[in-house]
């Protein structure tokens, strides 16, 4: 039984992806993005996104986000995002290695994970009245966001048109953008470009992937030297091929969104199992694919006890930790972690595994 809930890194990739590596094994092709992989997939990308885009597959979302704040600022700059954001917390300093040190994060105070207008332009404000300040160059927005909530269509429309009103570019760092389309309903080119994105650095490995991810440009005019930064940065595989297949596949049938609701789905499920334990504490709205909750502390080492795994966020006195679903949680999974929460908490078993148990 799956027990490993520490991050939605921990499961392989989906069995179709695996497929599609295999047979894009069985003949010889051009190499370094000459494929016909890499070609289809420019293809399908502007067919998903309602408008003509260039794509760039890479290896990993940290040199996604460090090869599009290079571009972002150039030749040097600030790069306003969340406080909590990946890019700037958790990315080793990327966006200022990518760029050769022309890049700077500049974290914006968050409500909900979510960055607020006024909060944005307050911060760059603030930055403008210091002379020796670097300028601001672009907004990063996490969507979703590492709080476990998503940006609404609406939101998205507003902090681009304040930072267009700034002159600042916006990038979006979608290493779960699929949960946050999947969550909010809305089409792919709705929450991008349509509202004011520039380039999107999309992540496919935490929704099914071996190791693939991609930047696309709806603002074509950024990916003009986009094709030197890459190779430059050891991305430019020579057998680009497996990358873009697996992204091909991803995005066959919806597959990434059937994933992505299925995480979603079952971080919803915990979430509601939990709810009625006395003392537990949510620290957002789940509205992806994982929880944030401070567990009681007889619930919290029962579990650790018994094998599970999370990962703890904030200050340890907090408590907090996050309950990561993947896109082959089983619901039994599920079902089991809430039976055994309850249990620790000396509650009885409740819904489904309470039937079981009967």
């Amino acid at each position: 039984m799956k027990k490993n809930f520490y991050s939605d890194n921990v499961s392989g990739a989906s069995p179709e992806v695996l497929r599609a590596i295999v047979d894009s094994n069985a003949d010889d092709t051009a190499p370094y993005g000459n494929d016909p992989y890499t070609q289809r997939l420019e293809r399908r990308m502007a067919e998903l996104f309602e408008t003509e885009v260039d794509v760039y597959p890479v290896g990993t979302g940290t040199v996604a986000n460090g090869l599009c704040a290079t571009l972002l600022s150039a030749p040097y700059g600030g790069i306003y995002c969340a406080d909590l954001s990946h890019l700037h917390v958790s990315e080793c300093g990327g966006a200022e290695f990518w760029s050769g040190g022309n890049a700077r994060s500049v974290p914006v105070p968050t409500v909900d994970g979510k960055i607020p207008v006024a909060t944005l332009v307050e911060t760059i404000e603030a930055g403008a009245l210091r002379a020796a300040d670097v300028p601001g160059r672009a907004v990063s927005l996490t969507q979703a966001t590492e709080a476990g909530t998503a940006y609404t269509v609406r939101e998205v429309r507003e902090l681009a048109a304040t930072a267009r009103a700034k002159n600042l570019l916006v990038h979006m760092d979608g290493a779960r953008f699929a949960n946050a389309v999947a969550r909010l309903g809305c089409t792919p080119a709705e929450l991008t470009w349509k509202a004011g994105v520039d380039l999107l650095s999309f992540g496919a490995t935490k929704n099914g992937a071996l190791c693939a991810e991609a930047v696309v440009f709806f603002n074509r005019a950024l990916a003009e030297t986009m094709r030197y930064r890459r190779r430059r940065a050891g991305q430019l595989f020579s057998k680009m091929r497996f990358l873009s297949a697996q992204l091909l596949v991803i995005l066959e049938n919806d597959l990434w969104l059937r994933n992505a609701r299925h995480a979603n789905a079952m971080a919803a499920r915990v979430r509601q199992g939990l709810a009625d334990i006395p003392g537990i504490r949510f620290s957002y709205q789940t509205e992806i694919n994982f929880v944030l909750t401070a567990l009681p502390k007889p619930v919290w080492d029962g579990l650790v006890a018994e094998g599970y795994s999370f990962s703890r966020r904030g200050a340890p006195r907090d408590g907090v930790v996050r309950i990561a679903c993947t896109w082959d949680t089983p619901i039994e999974a599920v079902e089991a972690l809430i039976e055994a929460a309850h249990r620790h908490a000396g509650l009885a078993p409740v819904g489904a595994a309470a039937g079981r148990r009967g």
